[in-house]
């Protein structure tokens, strides 16, 4: 926040800006107004002052790149890039102005992010395969290998790729999943025959859209193997990116080795997690006691490891140069120890695979050390903006990831709590309150208490939104779990990996074994509590938004205004989330399955298909705690040996057609037919046939028949999501013979 100086220099505004009354009471009708208006000018210019606008243009970049991902088509890259020009240009003309450059700035951040956005795609551009492939040939170098718990699976950079009869499709990289145990190491130039999908779109309306992610990652097909993975010798020498991935991916496949040989089990799996970031491996009762326990958040490698990882180097390299008083009052060791926390922090985020969570990690401790390094304040709200900032220009696809929502909420409240509302807390305790804490050593518990409650409560509505869980106890799980893992298990891990080079690490890997087992412990003792697994129905993006924007404006807000704003939006968010009305009938696409609500308000659902993945996310969209294999899972449908039909709430009927002599009794009793075949014309009924359910979709009962949402809309045209005119192969362009001229 500047104003201008002599000779146009910019200059800070001077002090008292922010703290005087508004101009509100200046204006000539000032005084017909009430008390309150008047308070709220005050409050909203103080908002204003200097130095506040840096806070809110990562809000406003990260909208502009919400927006981008909301188009049904992909924008032209110069519209974007001449709107951010001429809002750059208003931003230098009403530099002088106060309100009027931050709404300058914060218009030209919100342009900046939907242009960065269009930028990243046409980087990422890359061949998607539009239809499934059932014995595609390919070759090329393994990039990464995942284990988990029943299969392998690879990332191939292709080098050859024949698609088979009857297809021109072309891919550059692939992922497929393999028999466990039999995946090459990365680095191996493999040649194998795949089946092979487009990769995964939202399994419902409003559903997480994987093929997004999968686009990002440069990813065009996924599928799995047929036979045999021959290793081959490559003719070219792999690419540069080939051998960095398989490099890293070779040192995480020996660490993660060690660590399996020294703890067994689920023990080494979580180690493993920690260390390397790989956590395929881990057992599904464990991950969900860990979910359910709200544990899992030590699974993903996140600012509390990278924290860890970076202060246990920071104060060990600075007490060793401590012991020398020469070096002590003669070099500036503070400085150098955090110099090498900043290198170990690297080491770190490359070993662990480089996520959202941990690149955002990653650069908000590098923010921290480097302000250290230059005698400047670390943990701050500024802190946070910069390093969202940093992320979201890198990869702004993470604006839609949960991993970034999750993380970014809990620390942007916990830094907001510790600068506003926790003064006690911090290492002054300059406090009377925060003096009587400290004397009888229960700081660091409050803390560690209100910790959880702050990053809980301020996850919740994301958890929610992405995963429709709570998780009640969380509380308390963290209050019995994290001090260990803060104590034992992590120094033990970075330990272990100093002493493994020297053959010393085997006890340091059972320390932290023991650690883990204790937080398993905690997470399945609290999953077994009553009412532990919190579920809720899917809302949609309004109450997400109107959520997250009461969260931003109570943090990031400094005055009583952030109540008077935030309270209302968590009102209407909350009102809105709990009253979203509820699909009466989902269709997977291909009318691979179908779920009906009956008169009971509970789903039942018909498999026509193989895949249960999308009936798992229905019923965890709904709050069922059914899963897919129960056998009472269709028990609202009445079957004979053509198809079978269920009952709507309000008495309609649906009907799955299984075979071809259903339809003519389907079409006439029915108000909805579902089929994997191609039904005759004339049916009467809604008809959701072959070809006709090319995208999942949501029927609601309405007073004029039923509501359609579609998972994705019938003119959506995304680099990710090609339409289905752009999916087609192109037609036969032969004339027929009679239309044909004389001079043709």
């Amino acid at each position: 926040m500047v104003g201008e100086g002599r000779r146009g220099r910019a200059i800070a505004w001077p002090d008292g800006v922010a703290g005087r009354p508004s101009r509100l009471r200046e204006w000539s009708y000032a005084a017909r107004l009430p008390r309150w208006a008047l308070r709220v000018g005050d409050w909203a210019e103080a908002e204003t002052g200097p130095g506040r606008a840096i806070l809110w243009t990562p809000i406003a970049f990260g909208l502009g790149i919400a927006i981008y991902f909301t188009a049904s088509h992909e924008p032209v890259v110069w519209a974007p890039a001449s709107a951010f020009a001429l809002a750059a240009l208003f931003v230098w003309l009403l530099r002088a102005r106060p309100v009027g450059f931050t709404l300058a700035i914060l218009v030209a951040a919100l342009l900046a992010g939907f242009l960065t956005a269009t930028l990243r795609t046409l980087r990422a551009e890359h061949p998607v395969l539009a239809r499934p492939l059932f014995g595609a040939s390919l070759s090329g170098w393994i990039e990464t290998r995942e284990e988990r718990e029943r299969t392998d699976r690879i990332i191939i950079a292709l080098a050859s790729f024949e698609p088979g009869r009857g297809s021109d499709a072309k891919l550059e990289r692939v992922r497929i999943s393999v028999r466990k145990g039999t995946a090459p190491p990365p680095g191996s130039f493999v040649s194998l025959k795949a089946r092979l999908s487009p990769p995964l779109a939202p399994l419902r309306p409003g559903g997480y859209d994987f093929a997004r992610d999968l686009y990002f990652q440069k990813i065009g097909a996924t599928g799995f193997a047929l036979g045999k993975i021959e290793r081959l010798e490559a003719k070219d020498a792999a690419p540069f990116r080939v051998r960095f991935l398989s490099g890293v991916a070779g040192l995480r496949a020996v660490i993660d080795t060690r660590i399996r040989s020294a703890l067994p089990g689920d023990a080494g799996a979580i180690a493993s997690a920690l260390i390397t970031g790989s956590r395929d491996a881990i057992s599904a009762p464990v991950n969900d006691a860990m979910y359910v326990s709200s544990l899992a958040h030590v699974l993903s490698i996140s600012g509390y490891h990278m924290a860890v990882v970076a202060g246990v180097v920071f104060f060990v390299v600075r007490a060793l140069l401590a012991l020398s008083a020469t070096i002590a009052l003669g070099f500036p060791i503070k400085k150098w120890a955090a110099g090498l926390a900043l290198i170990a922090a690297t080491g770190y985020l490359v070993l662990s695979g480089a996520e959202i969570a941990t690149q955002r990690a990653y650069l908000m401790t590098a923010v921290v050390l480097l302000g250290i390094m230059v005698d400047r304040a670390a943990l701050t709200l500024r802190t946070l903006a910069i390093a969202a900032l940093a992320v979201l220009v890198i990869a702004p696809e993470a604006v839609v990831h949960p991993s970034f929502q999750m993380s970014f909420a809990a620390t942007l409240a916990l830094i907001a709590s510790y600068e506003r509302g926790m003064p006690w807390a911090t290492a002054a305790a300059d406090t009377s309150i925060g003096a009587r804490i400290a004397l009888w050593g229960g700081r660091e518990i409050a803390s560690l208490f209100l910790a959880s409650v702050v990053a809980g409560a301020a996850t919740t509505l994301f958890a929610a939104y992405h995963f429709n869980r709570l998780a009640p106890y969380g509380t308390f799980a963290n209050l019995l779990a994290m001090p260990v893992v803060s104590v034992i298990v992590m120094p033990a891990g970075l330990l272990a990996l100093i002493a493994a080079p020297f053959g010393l690490d085997d006890w340091l890997w059972r320390l932290m074994g023991q650690g883990i087992e204790w937080m398993m412990y905690v997470a399945q003792w609290v999953a077994s509590w009553p009412g532990a697994v919190g579920r809720i129905a899917a809302f949609g993006v309004t109450p997400l938004l109107m959520g997250t924007a009461a969260l931003v404006i109570v943090c990031l807000l400094r005055t009583p205004l952030r109540f008077v704003v935030s309270l209302p939006l968590a009102v209407i968010a909350l009102t809105l989330a709990i009253r979203t009305p509820q699909p009466d009938v989902l269709i997977a696409a291909n009318s691979e399955a179908v779920a009906v609500r009956g008169p009971d308000g509970q789903f039942s659902v018909m498999r026509l298909g193989s895949d249960t993945f999308a009936i798992k996310q229905w019923l965890a969209a709904d709050g069922d705690a059914r899963t897919p294999g129960e056998k009472d899972l269709s028990a609202g449908f009445d079957c004979d040996a053509v198809g079978c039909v269920a009952v709507l709430s309000d008495g309609r009927l649906v009907a799955v057609a299984l075979h071809a002599e259903a339809f003519a009794d389907d079409c006439k009793r029915a108000a909805i037919v579902v089929s994997r075949r191609t039904a005759p014309s004339g049916c009467a009924a809604k008809l959701y046939d072959r070809g006709r359910a090319d995208s999942a979709l949501a029927l609601t009962i309405n007073r004029d028949g039923f509501a359609e949402t579609r998972a994705r809309a019938a003119d959506s045209d995304r680099p990710w999501a090609p339409s289905a005119v752009t999916k087609l192969q192109a037609p036969d362009a032969t004339p027929a013979e009679p239309d044909l001229r004389e001079d043709d």
